[in-house]
């Protein structure tokens, strides 16, 4: 699997549901283990800030879906 296919899915906190948003990037160590994704927030009613990307390391990912990435946080 490619970067940009799990680029396209939503990232949903398995604990409450909330959609986290979508992989922008990702942090990989000099030995090719990925150790984090960085996930752009969902914007609510369009509203723009500045410095809200979150990184969600990749432990807590439970699973990858057609659609969706399930996380635990």
């Amino acid at each position: 699997m490619l970067l940009s296919d799990l680029q396209t899915k939503d990232v949903i906190n398995m604990r409450d549901g909330n959609n986290l948003g979508r992989i922008i990037d990702a942090r990989v160590d000099s030995s090719g283990k990925i150790n984090y994704f960085v996930v752009e927030e969902k914007k609510i009613l369009r509203k723009v800030t500045r410095g809200s990307d979150m990184t969600i390391n990749f432990e807590k990912i439970k699973k990858i879906g057609e659609d969706v990435i399930l996380v635990e946080l």
